[in-house]
């Protein structure tokens, strides 16, 4: 029999969402980014409810190559940009704009035979500390790019770490700012939280992920109530089975939560821990959470776990 968890789509939330993001950024060009399998929601299946961005940013190379066999002829990014040197006859044969963050990266693209440039995105690493290269770098690595006849246009990239703070970019955009001094160069610096609070940092490009799926960047459903944005995914269950607990009894690997008093605990099948609160329609991460006393239809809140 089939497992009673359900995932629906809304195509239509995902294109509003969409529309309310470009908004927040009217002057800038949009990348839509589906990494992850469009964060879990299937790039196949909506990518055409996102056909209206100017161009897809993703990690993999077979997600790419799948939108390109979909039908999509606009530009896409890869954020990561290439891992191995033969992965450029690749971005050459379906025209895929790839970021350079390191310097192996700049060897591989001087050594290549294409049969024609690829654009590239600089990236620097103005705080995140993961890829990117360093502010004082930039311009060497811009010379040496320039010159490389495999090289179409560039635009100086980099990812926020804290976006999500009134003043979570001073930082990062000062270094970005260092970087890009006396460069004449298209940038693209917002991630979601950038694009929805941040205009300083829209310029050419913004790069919308999490919020096109109707969820907060900072985590916090709060901080976007009132934007419109919608969830565009929807998880349904069944509870199958209940617990009435007494005063002092541990629930779960470990024992992690311990009723205070007469309890009762719902199990869900679904497949990852998940925590409906009802009366606000919201979802939140967890292993488990308290319950309201018996009868059932008093609980508050139903945590869903793998069992």
């Amino acid at each position: 029999m089939t497992r009673p968890v359900v995932a629906s789509i809304d195509l239509l939330a995902l294109r509003q969402n969409l529309q309310i993001v470009r908004r927040a950024a009217p002057g800038s060009r949009l990348w839509a980014v589906v990494k992850a399998n469009a964060y879990g929601h299937g790039v196949a299946r909506v990518w055409s409810a996102l056909s209206a961005a100017d161009g897809f940013a993703l990690l993999n190379l077979e997600e790419a190559i799948l939108l390109r066999e979909q039908g999509w002829k606009g530009p896409i990014l890869l954020l990561e940009g290439f891992f191995h040197a033969d992965e450029l006859a690749v971005l050459d044969q379906y025209r895929l704009t790839t970021s350079v963050h390191s310097n192996w990266q700049i060897k591989a693209l001087q050594q290549a035979k294409l049969r024609a440039p690829l654009d590239i995105y600089l990236k620097v690493n103005s705080g995140m500390n993961r890829l990117g290269f360093m502010p004082e770098r930039v311009h060497t690595v811009w010379q040496q790019l320039r010159a490389i006849s495999n090289v179409g246009e560039m635009t100086l990239m980099s990812h926020f770490a804290e976006a999500e703070n009134p003043q979570g970019i001073v930082e990062p955009m000062r270094r970005i700012e260092q970087a890009a001094e006396g460069l004449d160069c298209p940038r693209s610096l917002a991630n979601s939280a950038a694009t929805l609070w941040h205009p300083e940092a829209h310029f050419d490009w913004v790069r919308p992920g999490i919020v096109l799926y109707g969820a907060s960047p900072s985590g916090q459903w709060q901080d976007i109530a009132n934007t419109g944005l919608k969830p565009v995914m929807t998880l349904r269950s069944e509870i199958i089975g209940v617990q009435n607990l007494r005063p002092g009894e541990a629930i779960g690997y470990g024992g992690l939560y311990r009723t205070t008093r007469s309890s009762g605990s719902a199990s869900s099948p679904a497949a990852m821990p998940m925590a409906i609160r009802g009366w606000r329609r919201a979802a939140r991460r967890c292993w488990w959470m308290a319950y309201a006393p018996p009868p059932l239809d008093a609980y508050r809140w139903i945590c869903w776990r793998s069992i």
